[in-house]
């Protein structure tokens, strides 16, 4: 059974891609034909996410163990095949290339294919250019930044008086001081 996957960006509109990649293939396998449809190195960690219909992040399967808790399951790419997770046409994943700034591709496996195999995947559909490998650090923290102010302005806080007032009023500390016999 082959399983065909879409994959789009949020940073670019026209972008995406079709994979057609084997059932029985590993998330490694998976991972790797989308770097190769992309034109992105292989040198940077990644990780694909099982997502439900909102694209709530729910089981993570990671390029390699970083030491979770032992209570957890880890799920490497290179030990988990596709059709250990990937069940149903719909079923929704993440694939985030960068660690750093959190930056994923959506996925959609679109369609199994029943019938027919693949000894490799193999990308059936390409459209537009992919966002860059990598932002660079000054650029991702002026979107933290403008994002932070923007949640800033959106809850319209009165801070006046807050935090960094350098304006002192004995008053404001209440008599409770006077009442301390610091002479045990």
């Amino acid at each position: 059974m082959v399983y065909k996957f879409k994959l789009v960006s949020d940073e670019v509109s026209n972008f995406s891609r079709e994979i057609e990649i084997d059932a029985t293939s590993t998330f490694l396998q998976l991972r790797n034909a989308i770097l190769d449809s992309v034109g992105y190195t292989k040198d940077e960690m990644g990780s694909f996410f099982l997502c439900d219909d909102q694209w709530n992040r729910e089981e993570e399967i990671t390029y390699i163990d970083m030491g979770s808790s032992s209570d957890q399951d880890v799920w490497i790419m290179e030990d988990t095949p596709l059709n250990e997770f990937i069940e149903d046409e719909g079923q929704k994943i993440t694939f985030v290339f960068d660690y750093l700034t959190e930056r994923s591709f959506f996925m959609e496996m679109k369609e199994e294919i029943v019938g027919r195999n693949l000894s490799e995947p193999i990308c059936t559909m390409k459209r537009g250019t992919p966002p860059p490998q990598y932002t660079p650090i000054e650029e991702f923290e002026k979107q933290i930044d403008a994002a932070a102010k923007k949640q800033m302005e959106d809850l319209d806080l009165d801070t006046d008086g807050l935090y960094g007032d350098t304006d002192y009023n004995e008053d404001e500390l209440g008599s409770g001081f006077d009442e301390l016999n610091y002479n045990n």
